[in-house]
């Protein structure tokens, strides 16, 4: 049996994304009983490290801290599954730069900021395997139909608009702020 060249990316690239997913599928699952002690921290803010009081504020609500592991979990599964691969490392890509910019700012552990820092890295090299397919969706994303159009219809339809947007923010105004 011979390998050829997309054979090797092929295994590496799944090589990769499995080491994501196994972090996403720990870290996220370790969320449910990760901050459970962090009640029991008897000390005001001022007196709390960036680490206690991150911990702190993951412990203050269960709920939280659990969406965020399900959305790592969700951000694994996609990028398990060759069709969903790019879609998850987007997905897993902003929460990986959200948790590296918690474990700056709050002065984690030094070795989660590098493992954070790694599996970015592994995401962004897993994009890069796949650069043509990304380039691909971006230009069907940006690609617009340019249909000529008559200059007041186009004209009308801003007003149309405007007045619509005006109507919208109006509207949250008193929803937010009045009620």
């Amino acid at each position: 049996m011979k390998f050829d060249r997309e054979d090797k990316i092929e295994i590496f690239e799944n090589a990769i994304t499995w080491i994501v997913v196994f972090a996403m599928f720990i870290y996220g699952g370790g969320k449910i009983v990760q901050f459970d002690r962090a009640s029991e921290i008897n000390k005001t803010v001022s007196e709390m490290s960036g680490m206690e009081l991150m911990w702190a504020f993951y412990g203050y609500s269960k709920a939280y801290a659990m969406t965020l592991g399900l959305f790592e979990i969700i951000g694994g599964t996609l990028m398990l599954i060759k069709k969903t691969r790019i879609i998850g490392c987007l997905f897993t890509s902003t929460i990986l730069v959200n948790v590296i910019l918690q474990d700056i700012y709050f002065e984690v552990h030094l070795g989660a900021l590098k493992a954070a820092i790694l599996y970015q890295f592994l995401v962004l090299m897993i994009v890069w395997l796949n650069k043509d397919k990304v380039v691909q969706s971006i230009k069907a994303l940006i690609n617009t139909n340019k249909f000529q159009q008559p200059k007041y219809k186009f004209m009308i339809k801003l007003v149309i608009a405007f007045i619509c947007f005006v109507i919208l923010r109006i509207t949250e105004y008193y929803l937010t702020i009045k009620l």
